[in-house]
């Protein structure tokens, strides 16, 4: 059941397994014991259409979520969350990890929704997501992350996959393709350098007050390609 719950068959009885806002639609009255303790959502179980109980369910914050957190809003990154947990448990998780926003019980289409709004703020949108209800975002977002212990429709949509799963990880690509961008400037201001200044000058364009001789253009040329080479690599230690 799209966002919803999921639903089975067991001796030929139907069985149930959803989410508060599927009862509600179905006009079954909420159990008044079952609530959450602001870190759980409550899942209910139905069996041939009746409610027979209810089942407390908490995710683990991961070890590194919060300096992962931390390290890409230093970077000016934004950092929102949209789950189809509970508001209650959504705030208590946005609260721990300091995000910049919440959305609390949103639907596969309504995730989609989020990314659009965002880019029709002209922002760049990164997705991350791991299941089946990630998908649509993942594709919809300027760059689809996904989860590698996740599903295998959430890594086939998503542009990058996380080998490791860490939350770390997201911001390490960040800081990758920003190392890797700067190194890309430096070397194109390098190339640029030989070729705007020292082919000219081998040329004649200063003639007769100065011309480089053809001996010394070829060691600056050569220079030059060092140089970008010996760049390049120090892109390594920038990563460590």
């Amino acid at each position: 059941i799209t966002g919803k719950g999921v639903y089975a068959t067991e001796d030929g009885r139907p069985v149930v397994v959803a989410s508060p806002g599927y009862l509600k639609e179905q006009h079954i009255a909420l159990p008044p014991d079952a609530t959450s303790n602001g870190a759980e959502t409550v899942v209910f179980v139905l069996r041939d259409g009746q409610l027979a109980g209810y089942v407390a369910l908490a995710d683990r914050l991961r070890a590194d979520s919060k300096e992962a957190v931390q390290r890409l809003q230093a970077q000016g990154i934004k950092v929102y969350m949209a789950t189809g947990d509970n508001q209650q448990v959504a705030d208590v998780v946005a609260k721990e990890l300091g995000l910049d926003g919440v959305y609390a019980q949103v639907l596969p289409d309504q995730k989609v929704k989020i990314v659009k709004d965002l880019q029709g703020k002209g922002q760049f949108v990164a997705m991350t997501g791991d299941g089946v209800n990630d998908a649509p975002a993942l594709a919809q977002a300027n760059v689809g992350i996904a989860v590698g212990s996740g599903t295998d429709i959430a890594a086939e949509t998503a542009d990058i996959i996380l080998v490791n799963s860490r939350p770390t990880d997201i911001t390490n690509l960040v800081e990758f393709g920003k190392a890797t961008y700067r190194k890309m400037m430096q070397n194109l201001f390098w190339a640029t350098g030989y070729n705007v200044i020292a082919l000219p000058l081998a040329a004649g364009v200063l003639y007769p007050h100065f011309v480089l001789s053809p001996a010394i253009g070829a060691v600056l040329m050569s220079a030059s390609t060092v140089i970008v080479a010996l760049n390049a690599q120090l892109l390594r230690r920038s990563l460590k």
